[in-house]
């Protein structure tokens, strides 16, 4: 028997639901939605399950994460139910349920704990740079350590183990496993996806912030490469430097569009910003920036004279691989790109 939490939809407004009761169950958003399929309810199952608090059953579904969100099932509501905010809202509560360590559900609940870390993130970067005195060439030694730590330690200690508790959840659920070979078939999809969003294509009207985002991800995982494997600020190499003004170039053009829409709210997608959104794409425009920003005063052989960039641009980078990475919104893009995999896997499973 499924259970069911009659205080749900009290819980999911604090992550950015509005008043998803309103709504009738007309079946207008999954009319409206591009999506929708005889088999997939976009988005009115989700609905229901909410408003019933059907927790289990939110859990164990990897439909959020197949919407990506282009606004027309809310434009469309006859009773202003909002399902596209809805749909974000399960996102973020099912990444607070993903998360063994709890933080991001305080984090996106609580904008005042996420102000307070973030400031004493920035005071722990300053503290440590004043004993070493601020000595340039050793703060960007080790905040050239800390990227390659950073990296495999969140993602071993804390996005992994997410992952396995997300399979759990959805795999969990069926009574038919999916056979192991499916696991190894379906690979492929988890790598289109992560790389190209392509499902987002299937949204009307969804082409450009397509491409955006396209960009954005090739350009932010190269710099990162650029920065971590290639080491662009100690690089001599002519191809290597301009390789990296190129995509921090990208990174903080595209990023800046992005706040742009928001401030503007031109389309429904960006009407209802929660501050987790805000601080996702201002961050990565600080990261494109500040980096840019730091090549730069190094080829213009000043940044010796300049300290203070590169303390912000660590203070930002520090923020960003302890926060936002693992307990912010840029984990969207993983287990949307896992839950494409699940999916495939389940597909496979079927036809096995």
């Amino acid at each position: 028997m499924a259970k069911i939490n009659p205080s749900f939809s009290k819980e999911l407004k604090k992550y950015g639901a509005f008043d998803f009761n309103a709504c009738y169950n007309c079946g207008t958003c999954t009319a409206t939605c591009s999506l929708s399929t005889k088999d997939d309810s976009f988005p009115r199952e989700m609905v229901r399950y909410s408003t019933l608090g059907l927790e289990d059953e939110i859990k164990s579904s990897l439909k959020p994460w197949m919407c990506y969100y282009c606004g027309e099932c809310s434009t469309n509501c006859p009773r202003e139910a909002n399902p596209g905010e809805l749909m974000m809202s399960l996102r973020r509560w099912l990444t607070a349920q993903y998360d063994w360590t709890g933080l991001s559900g305080l984090l996106y609940k609580s904008l005042l704990l996420t102000t307070v870390l973030f400031v004493l993130s920035a005071l722990g970067v300053i503290w440590y740079s004043a004993r070493l005195d601020f000595h340039l060439d050793a703060i960007m030694h080790l905040g050239h350590l800390f990227e390659m730590f950073a990296i495999l330690s969140v993602f071993v200690l804390i996005l992994l183990p997410n992952l396995l508790r997300m399979w759990l959840y959805v795999e969990g659920k069926r009574e038919k496993k999916a056979p192991l070979k499916s696991y190894f078939k379906s690979l492929g999809d988890l790598f289109i996806h992560m790389f190209t969003q392509k499902r987002a294509l299937g949204c009307d009207d969804n082409q450009t912030r397509w491409l955006e985002h396209l960009i954005l991800v090739f350009g932010y995982l190269l710099l990162l490469f650029t920065t971590v494997f290639l080491d662009w600020f100690s690089a001599t190499n002519i191809f290597i430097i301009a390789l990296g003004y190129i995509e921090s170039t990208a990174v903080f053009i595209i990023t800046f569009d992005f706040m742009r829409r928001r401030m503007q709210k031109e389309k429904e997608v960006s009407k209802h910003s929660q501050p987790s959104d805000w601080l996702f794409v201002i961050w990565l425009f600080l990261m494109g920036f500040t980096a840019f920003g730091v090549r730069l005063f190094i080829d213009l052989n000043i940044l010796e004279q300049n300290t203070w960039l590169y303390l912000v641009h660590i203070i930002v980078l520090f923020q960003w691989a302890v926060l936002i990475v693992p307990f912010g919104k840029w984990t969207h893009f993983l287990y949307r790109s896992f839950a494409m995999y699940l999916a495939a896997i389940k597909e496979q499973g079927v036809k096995a």
